[in-house]
């Protein structure tokens, strides 16, 4: 059951606005929910991950090709504004994490934070249930790995270099746009690149292993500037990044297609759908398990090619990961264990 939070906690009034950078313009809608369970279980071949924990859902970043719009609608919400400014809060989730890696049956496996929004986003500043989870990964020696937009994990550095001492911790900020003017259209509620970027090097400094993410790649749009975003999060310290296609269901094209029509010529708009047709097979969306994480096709070949130089050239991934098991033998492209 969801409960309409009639005064919902200000972000920005809180003491880590530090943080936040400005707030949205829209008005925020705060339900608080005493979640059954936390652990989600991913029986997806193509995703890194067993495991994951999403505090939230719903995500004030705004950011226009988000693939997990789609998931506010199984609550009775819409996938455009609502996602982002109807934020579910699940006030119980430390406790359910507690009470689930205390079992006799639990293995330890790493989790993954978050796999439906950004654990950092602005309200984790008032209910800090992101910081909390960690706490209790602490208290288990429990792996974790994170991938967020967010300037708030700078809170939780020492905390997240701590855990890492005991059990294998990975930071991933995701960076799709070098350029903050197409980051600001794009991303409306995220902070800058180049205070992400900041953010890498505070948490490589503060011992915390750190990539990053150049999530998502969308060709004709922001393909060009993977060399740059690279190139700047590893002089920051980040010592690995993957990359992943766009994807594009039904209820993330409009969202998508109408920022971009708000930004570019309309000539510039169809080359841009074009190109993400020619990496999905003729398709906007490949929505199978095992490929939809995967792009295809010579103009796909040419992106994988430019990122992995890149990679080679800047000695990201040089590294083998932090020792944490996950259930695919192979790291699959878009994977952070």
């Amino acid at each position: 059951m969801l409960r309409h939070i009639s005064n919902p906690p200000n972000p920005w009034r809180s003491s880590e606005v530090e943080w936040l950078g400005p707030p949205p313009v829209s008005e925020l809608h705060v339900y608080e929910e005493n979640a059954r369970s936390i652990l989600s279980e991913n029986e997806s071949p193509d995703v890194g991950f067993r495991w994951s924990v999403n505090p939230y859902r719903g995500c004030q970043h705004a950011c226009s090709y988000c693939y997990a719009r789609p998931y506010h609608q199984y609550i009775d919400f819409g996938a455009g504004t609502d996602f982002d400014t109807r934020i579910v809060v699940k006030t119980n989730a430390p406790e359910l994490l507690d009470r689930a890696l205390a079992k006799k049956s639990w293995l330890g496996e790493p989790i993954a934070f978050s796999g439906i929004t950004d654990c950092y986003q602005p309200l984790e500043a008032n209910y800090r249930l992101t910081r909390r989870c960690m706490e209790v990964c602490l208290r288990w020696a429990n792996p974790a790995g994170i991938v967020t937009k967010s300037l708030l994990v700078r809170r939780d550095a020492e905390l997240l270099a701590e855990l890492n001492r005991i059990a294998p911790v990975k930071v991933f900020i995701s960076i799709a746009f070098g350029l903050a003017e197409l980051a600001r259209l794009m991303d409306p509620g995220a902070p800058s690149p180049e205070r992400r970027i900041e953010t890498i090097g505070i948490l490589a400094d503060a011992g915390v292993p750190v990539g990053v993410a150049f999530a998502p790649v969308i060709p004709g749009l922001n393909d060009d500037q993977i060399p740059d975003v690279l190139g700047r999060a590893r002089r920051a310290g980040a010592r690995w990044s993957f990359i992943t296609p766009i994807r594009l269901s039904r209820e993330v094209l409009p969202v998508f297609t109408e920022r971009i029509q708000a930004l570019l010529p309309e000539a510039r708009v169809r080359k841009i759908l074009s190109a993400i047709r020619a990496i999905r097979g003729g398709r906007l969306n490949d929505p199978a398990f095992g490929s939809r994480m995967e792009g295809q096709g010579e103009r796909w070949k040419v992106i994988e090619d430019l990122f992995e130089t890149t990679c080679r050239r800047l000695g990201l991934n040089a590294e083998t990961t932090n020792d944490i098991t996950c259930r695919h033998p192979r790291p699959v492209q878009g994977s952070f264990f």
